[in-house]
């Protein structure tokens, strides 16, 4: 239950301390006096969409808080604890809108998100505005009623998510199917490029190696040539350089005697004659090794053509053949695996089928037996609303062969009849305004009562009544208020007048503006607004 309510800053209201208690309240002021102020706090309060042009003109920031008895409200008080939020007996809602345009919700003075907020705001409060009449012409709405009215709101939250899931599972086979059009084609071409690859023998060939040896062959008759020349001047001619360094060591060790620190030049001297000697085994090694091969030029000079060739057409650089073949095996092993997908999400797609249709089938079941008791409760009301000869009806066709969609497999439609003989008809089709506005105030009194929230607040659902039906909706209004708290702003002193309690909402005009206030009545101030009222 709604205990107190306070404004700041917001639009009209500068500042507004309000207390609420339980059973039905009734608001009543002059027409732009503000009461629609008081539903736009409640509304952002819950988590509705805020617009810092509702910030009071020269102020920072207009803030709504609200504080709710969690003696009525197990689902409330369940929310709270399951999202670690609960703190007592009671629940303090706080949101600020900033001018700039920042918005910040606080749920027992810790931060939450809007959509936070709204799932906490539909276990509290529930508004049903000016307009529901209209509203209740479209099937959406219709269906929406049915299932408020019947509990089953887990249920129909289980058929719209397995539609969701069926449908996209669909719509992926669909894709995979398109796909596989083409797949046979695909297939039979990346074998080709793999039957090519392989018969090159790319998984074997050093291709650094190969291209060493080609251009090593390329280049023979150079390399033999600066390997003899060289091997003739360090060995073989008549100033052979090793014979020269042999000659230097001699000529240094037999004056090492008279100057010792020689010797490490004699060392150096015999160490590169070492390797001289070393370097000469290489070059002679070379030569052996080196002989024209025109055959395996030739064959060399074919393979890097093809390699270059294949390289150009998978548009990779020769050594990443490869890793290139691997690429193509693996999509085709992935082709395969298409197949293998297919068969499992076709598998899929039916298990979802099944269980969508299971679940609709039970909801389908409930909305049945449900349709035929609101019915009968809004037929009541509506014979107790001045329509003698009413009767409603909520008609629930399923479509049992229809793909999964997220409302479920039924067609579900209001039927009413306000006069006596004439069969029922949809609603939208045979209720004027003053009949439709009390068919919605019937149907939202109906579907009220069979749910867990709190409290509930009407908006001017009296529009287009008068007369002796004000007092019977003001009768069942108190009456809703017997178990639960209501708030209502109304225009007709017949329906405040069976109002528990009763808040005047007025507006001022000072020097710095306009300010809405709101003044709790009491008897004589009462009887007062009441005449008023009444003209």
């Amino acid at each position: 239950m709604l205990t107190a309510l306070t404004i700041r800053d917001l639009a009209v209201v500068r500042h507004l301390d309000l207390e609420f208690d339980h059973g039905f309240t009734a608001l009543t002021g002059e027409t732009g006096a503000g009461k629609s102020i008081l539903l736009t706090a409640l509304g952002l309060a819950l988590g509705e969409r805020a617009d810092s042009d509702w910030v009071r003109s020269g102020s920072e920031r207009a803030e709504v808080i609200m504080e709710f008895s969690l003696d009525q409200a197990p689902e409330a008080r369940r929310w709270l604890r399951e999202n670690d939020l609960e703190t007592g007996d009671s629940c303090l809602i706080r949101r600020s809108i900033a001018a700039k345009g920042r918005s910040r919700t606080f749920v027992n003075d810790r931060p939450v998100s809007l959509q936070a907020l709204q799932n906490l705001g539909r276990h509290l409060l529930e508004i049903h505005g000016q307009h529901a009449h209209l509203r209740l012409r479209h099937p959406a709405e219709q269906r929406q009623l049915l299932d408020l009215h019947g509990g089953h709101q887990e249920l129909v939250h289980q058929v719209a998510d397995l539609a969701r899931q069926w449908r996209e599972t669909r719509a992926e086979l669909q894709d995979l199917r398109q796909q596989n059009v083409d797949q046979s084609l695909r297939e039979e071409f990346l074998r080709f490029q793999i039957q090519e690859l392989e018969e090159t023998g790319i998984e074997n060939l050093d291709y650094d190696a190969l291209e060493e040896e080609f251009t090593q062959l390329a280049n023979l008759d150079r390399i033999l040539a600066a390997t003899q020349q060289q091997l003739q001047t360090l060995f073989d001619s008549e100033t052979a350089v090793i014979d020269r360094v042999d000659h230097a060591i001699r000529e240094l060790e037999a004056v090492c005697r008279w100057a010792p620190r020689l010797q490490e030049v004699v060392d150096l001297l015999s160490s590169a004659r070492i390797q001289l000697e070393e370097a000469g085994y290489g070059l002679r090694q070379q030569l052996d090794s080196l002989e024209a091969d025109p055959g395996r030029m030739a064959q060399l000079d074919q393979l890097f053509t093809r390699l270059h060739d294949l390289a150009r057409k998978h548009q990779v650089p020769p050594p990443e053949l490869p890793r290139r073949l691997d690429q193509l095996r693996q999509e085709l092993a992935g082709l395969a695996d298409r197949e293998q997908h297919i068969a499992d999400l076709e598998s899929r797609l039916q298990q979802l089928e099944r269980r969508y249709r299971e679940a609709a089938t039970r909801l389908s079941r409930q909305r049945r037996e449900n349709a035929g008791q609101l019915g009968n409760r809004i037929t009541t009301l509506m014979q107790e609303l001045g329509m003698p000869h009413g009767e409603f009806r909520i008609v629930v066709e399923t479509e049992p062969d229809a793909d999964p969609r997220p409302e479920g497999l039924d067609r579900i439609e209001f039927m009413v009849t306000t006069n006596l003989g004439l069969p029922a008809r949809p609603l939208a089709k045979v209720a004027s305004g003053g009949e439709l506005s009390r068919l919605s105030l019937a149907v939202q009194v109906a579907c009220s009562e069979n749910r867990p929230v709190p409290t509930l607040v009407f908006d001017e659902v009296d529009t287009g009544i008068g007369g002796g039906v004000a007092e019977i909706v003001g009768r069942c209004l108190r009456e809703l208020g017997g178990d639960r708290q209501v708030l209502c702003v109304t225009h007709l002193p017949q329906v405040a007048a069976q109002a528990h309690h009763h808040y005047l909402v007025e507006k001022h005009t000072t020097a710095q503006g306009s300010e809405t206030r709101v003044v709790p009545l009491q008897a004589r101030d009462r009887h007062r607004e009441i005449a008023r009222m009444l003209g």
